[in-house]
């Protein structure tokens, strides 16, 4: 799809065409999202399908997981007139912070760390990354807003797979996601396109 045109009709979802497919192999994601966020009507429709659950919910701040997830938690704290909270990989912030291992979609130990400043008991968070595969560095990040005192007030991503650490998230937290669920089985089983 081209980066300026936009769809007569713009139904949930109709964004993801600008993604594309891994052609570098098995140290790499299976998808990437990056080619929507050039696109200036597909970024907007995309960030507005992340938000809409949450409308009247109270949100007190957006926290995006480093590094893709600063770009959509950027931009809906943006949208949402609220401050935003990167939550970085361990090393980056010189700062008190406190840490959390988890073990990431390629199944590599990681550790991933907020600064103790910036949250205190009873605010209400919204999780963003771009994507949520096996769920451990999503869990990983509430565990960090929740050791801190702060309620994860919900969770957001361009797609929550269907694996076990997506399924748990997902029963236990409010989530927004823009794949459709006609489409749902194929990103599931990394099937890419639409038809």
């Amino acid at each position: 799809m081209d980066l300026c045109h936009v769809p007569a009709t713009r139904e949930k979802g109709w964004y993801l065409a600008l993604m594309a497919p891994n052609i570098k192999g098995p140290n790499y994601a299976w998808l990437d999202p990056s080619r929507l966020y050039c696109h200036p009507q597909g970024l907007q429709d995309c960030v507005a399908d992340l938000l809409q659950p949450f409308q009247g919910d109270p949100i007190d701040m957006v926290a995006g997981i480093d590094a893709m997830g600063f770009i959509l938690g950027a931009a809906a704290a943006a949208v949402l007139q609220k401050g935003f909270l990167a939550i970085r990989k361990a090393g980056h912030l010189c700062v008190r912070t406190v840490s959390q291992p988890y073990t990431d979609y390629s199944g590599r130990e990681k550790v991933m760390e907020v600064r103790t400043d910036a949250i205190s008991p009873g605010l209400r968070i919204l999780l963003v990354d771009q994507w949520v595969e096996t769920g451990g560095t999503m869990r990983a990040a509430i565990q960090l807003v929740e050791q801190l005192g702060g309620v994860v007030a919900g969770v957001a991503a361009i797609c929550i797979e269907g694996s076990e650490g997506g399924r748990w998230i997902r029963e236990h937290y409010k989530c927004a996601h823009c794949v459709p669920p006609s489409l749902q089985p194929r990103f599931d089983r990394h099937q890419f396109g639409r038809e």
